[in-house]
């Protein structure tokens, strides 16, 4: 009897990503021809949870005319900046039987434009992506250049972004797929990102496993090595590679179904809370997004009680 509940539960589970797609989750990332009113915002794309493409809602950014890696150099080349180092450009990532953090080091901003230009070589791959406000904190010198935040999403969420952040990095540098508990507004500044994107609901089909934790460490010779972080708890993190998915391996996520977007020079993606999603850029691609905390609502809870089922289950 208990068996048979349990296979009815996997069974529910396997199918509810196919009815949640067809209610809710376009076929491909919509694009905004401009910036919705906070009303339509919350309405149409925050309340859903549907991901959108906006175009032309950061034309009036001097940022988008004046970035460019001399301009960078000339205002801010000295300025020491928290830089993640890997030795394949996977920060934050499954290797092997460990959860992987960058090393981390600091550096004038004008040794990270010397290795993406071309004029210098850094063992490993850099990507400026310390999140945590960096842009603030970091690089004041740039705030001059955009806004402060969205002033129609801050209206429509009712709240200020809990961090502003500055991304800039190499071609190699890879996000793994993950998800995060903020209202995401990603702005591309020069180049292009490309994202892969899962909905929630395709949780049960997208598998999570216990890691230990450990961090890059980069010896003065130029080579890394991994040191496990003896204090901290397992962690738990996605092992798959949605590029190349080990299917023998995890063959339920052949039922999932990505969306693929371009965001590019100019271009806000929308990604709501809780969505899956991995990122890979153009070389030097220069970005800031603007994380504002979710709502824990009833979204939220639906969410956790999806993830629980598919964990006790067994499914992933």
């Amino acid at each position: 009897m208990a068996d048979a509940a349990l296979d009815a539960v996997r069974r529910e589970l396997r199918e509810f990503p196919a009815a949640a797609r067809e209610l809710s989750v376009p076929p491909a990332v919509p694009y905004l021809d401009k910036p919705p009113g906070p009303l339509h915002f919350y309405r149409d794309w925050v309340c859903p949870n549907r991901p959108c493409i906006i175009r032309n809602a950061l034309q009036h950014w001097p940022a988008l005319q004046k970035w460019s890696l001399p301009y960078l150099r000339a205002t801010a080349g000295s300025v020491e900046v928290s830089v993640a180092v890997t030795p394949d450009g996977y920060a934050d990532a499954v290797r092997g039987d460990r959860f992987v953090m960058p090393a981390e080091r600091r550096l004038p901003l004008s040794c990270v434009l010397d290795v993406l230009e071309g004029r210098a070589q850094h063992p490993g791959v850099l990507y400026v992506q310390k999140q945590c406000s960096n842009l603030l904190t970091e690089l004041p010198q740039l705030l001059p250049d955009l806004e402060p935040h969205v002033p129609w999403a801050s209206e429509a969420l009712g709240k200020m972004p809990d961090a502003v952040n500055f991304w800039l990095g190499e071609a190699a540098a890879v996000t793994s797929l993950h998800k995060d508990h903020y209202e995401n507004l990603y702005c591309v500044v020069s180049g292009e990102k490309h994202f892969l994107l899962h909905p929630p609901s395709d949780r049960p089909f997208i598998p999570y496993e216990l890691y230990t934790p450990a961090t890059y460490q980069l010896t003065e010779e130029g080579s890394f090595k991994m040191v496990d972080e003896e204090a901290m708890e397992k962690v738990p993190w996605i092992p798959l590679d949605p590029l190349a998915p080990d299917l023998a391996e995890y063959p339920s996520y052949s039922q999932a179904q990505a969306l693929h977007c371009t965001v590019q020079t100019g271009e806000m993606l929308y990604l709501p809370a809780l969505w899956f999603h991995h990122v890979q850029q153009s070389h030097g691609c220069m970005a800031v997004n603007f994380w504002y905390d979710m709502e824990y609502d009833l979204k939220y809870s639906y969410f956790q009680l999806l993830d629980s089922l598919t964990k006790v289950s067994g499914l992933n």
